[in-house]
């Protein structure tokens, strides 16, 4: 059964991850303020409506208690909108509340009213961003934990012809190699510790964000 998530905010965070959530899915429930991006967002939502989600009739309204997720994406043009709708979630009784922080003080007032987790799109991105910048092989990188981080990078020159026996990387590095993309095919394959590796192989591993630069720089 497809997850049911409503996303509240539709700047351009907001309509890019309910468009993401839609295509891997997942049913959601679009909601803005503004008439013009409710419209384009119905376009690919299960459900777009025009609500003003501070308002607690109309946010009752769109049942977040029922929603296996709940996305409070609303940006920078109203911090107390975003308060207020978080505080009411949880109130109602929504199961999981993300919310949209922008800076520290936002953060922790979102903590204190409730926020299950507290997201910032643009520190995020430039977190990440600064690593793909810095070491260019590096073509994807994912948070799956507190700092746990799903990499995939492009095997190393030196790499090239070594299997991962030779290569050692939980030793080095800390770093677990989960799966390989060989050549130009998408497919993920398993990892054969005796298996030399090929140059236009690509690793995905798991790792802590410290050990990424320390892997790009050491081998």
């Amino acid at each position: 059964m497809a997850q049911q998530i409503l996303v509240i905010g539709l700047g351009h965070f907001g309509m890019s991850l309910a468009q993401t959530l839609s295509e891997k899915g997942a049913e959601v429930l679009a909601v803005d303020f503004r008439k013009s991006l409710v419209d384009e967002a119905s376009t690919f939502a299960a459900e777009a409506l025009v609500a003003d989600a501070a308002d607690e009739k109309q946010l009752a309204g769109l049942g977040p208690s029922k929603r296996d997720a709940v996305v409070c994406a609303i940006g920078d043009d109203s911090k107390e909108s975003s308060i207020i709708c978080t505080a009411l979630l949880r109130q109602m009784g929504a199961p999981f509340v993300v919310s949209r922080a922008n800076d520290k003080m936002h953060q922790r007032i979102l903590q204190l009213v409730g926020a299950h987790q507290i997201i910032n799109p643009e520190q995020e991105f430039g977190r990440r961003f600064a690593n793909r910048l810095l070491y260019r092989h590096i073509i994807a990188e994912t948070p799956i934990g507190d700092d746990l981080h799903l990499t995939e990078i492009l095997v190393q020159p030196s790499m090239v012809g070594k299997n991962l026996i030779a290569l050692a990387l939980p030793k080095q590095f800390g770093i677990m190699v989960a799966a390989i993309r060989r050549g130009t095919s998408s497919r993920l394959i398993q990892p054969s510790p005796e298996e030399p590796l090929q140059e236009e192989d690509r690793l995905v591993i798991v790792s802590t964000e410290a050990a990424i630069p320390r892997l790009m720089e050491g081998v």
